[in-house]
């Protein structure tokens, strides 16, 4: 799509700065908006104001935490073209313009100049499935967390040389409380799942994935977007920081490929505890996994591998839209 005018917003929680660039390269001066629905509707004034249409408006931001949802959102039910990208790029982008000092002005311009040089892809705003599953499954994480510590808590409470009866009761029946929320998110994300036909049917055909359990199934769903937001197996894998990454140039650079930083750090977490339960239940990971071990792999090694080839078989398996076979799950490691 062509576009006329190239906007860069730099938000933080309570204001955003923004600059634009139309198609003559002329930028303007940054100007502020605030976070608020007042902000948003001025913001959206502003760029109808500039004599543009909504579709021919590029606008650009940064995924800086969750600040850039709502603005986003709102941008995009104007009918603006919307891209969020990784901070990542745009600082890449940054010291590549050997643009050395920073502010939020100098970062919405310079988001401008990259949304015009690069054109990145379009954002679209999640569906309400994938809002109702990822808020339960982190609040679910928080939740675990919290119930850990007083379990820890209260081990250490019980070997002192003396123990307060009324606070002990009050960590046990914290810990019998957050047992009860647990389970109740537990039950919550499985009538999300049931109330979406689509979402429903990709999580009863992970599930018959020997070592795919509900939260991993859960997880790789939500971060997948139910498989929409890539479009090879690959791409899951080397999102959740399971493929190796490599370290060549010239001759003195050959450092042995490795896995490094996890995009999606819980997803890798969900598929590698997926692929212990897969060892010791799926025949085809099994297998493999010995494989591995015969071949001088480690251990922590063999089941990153495994853990790939899970991603590549749930793949197929959503792709195809079959329930598991032993012999199926064999075809898909072969093709992985």
């Amino acid at each position: 799509m062509r576009y006329s005018l190239f906007v860069g917003v730099d938000i933080s929680a309570q204001e955003a700065h923004v600059a634009t660039l139309n198609a003559e390269g002329e930028l303007s001066d940054p100007f502020v908006i605030e976070q608020t629905p007042a902000g948003m509707a001025e913001l959206e004034q502003a760029l109808l104001g500039s004599g543009h249409a909504p579709g021919a408006t590029l606008v650009v931001m940064e995924a800086s935490g969750s600040y850039w949802m709502k603005l986003a959102s709102w941008l995009y039910g104007a009918g603006f073209a919307v891209s969020v990208i990784n901070p990542a790029q745009a600082h890449a982008f940054a010291r590549a313009l050997l643009q050395r000092s920073k502010t939020d002005a100098l970062d919405a311009l310079v988001l401008a100049r990259l949304a015009a040089k690069l054109q990145p892809t379009l954002w679209t705003p999640p569906s309400q499935t994938y809002e109702q599953l990822y808020q339960r499954l982190v609040q679910r994480d928080a939740l675990l967390e919290m119930r850990q510590q007083e379990r820890n808590r209260l081990h250490a409470l019980r070997h002192r040389a003396s123990v307060v009866a009324a606070v002990q009761a009050q960590l046990e029946a914290h810990i019998v409380f957050l047992d009860a929320q647990i389970a109740e998110l537990d039950h919550q994300i499985q009538q999300v799942l049931a109330q979406d036909e689509a979402w429903g049917q990709a999580a009863r055909l992970l599930r018959s994935i020997k070592g795919f359990g509900p939260v991993a199934t859960t997880w790789l769903l939500t971060a997948t977007h139910n498989f929409t937001a890539c479009q090879r197996p690959e791409q899951v894998a080397s999102y959740a920081g399971l493929v190796p990454r490599k370290f060549e140039s010239g001759s003195s650079v050959n450092r042995r490929p490795a896995i490094g930083y996890a995009p999606h750090a819980r997803l890798r977490q969900a598929l590698y505890m997926a692929s212990l339960s897969a060892i010791q239940h799926n025949p085809a990971i099994r297998t493999f996994y010995h494989r591995l071990l015969e071949h001088g792999k480690t251990k922590k090694a063999a089941l990153c591998a495994c853990a790939r080839k899970l991603v590549h078989i749930a793949w197929a398996v959503a792709a195809q839209q079959q329930t598991w076979r032993p012999d199926y799950a064999f075809e898909a490691l072969l093709i992985a």
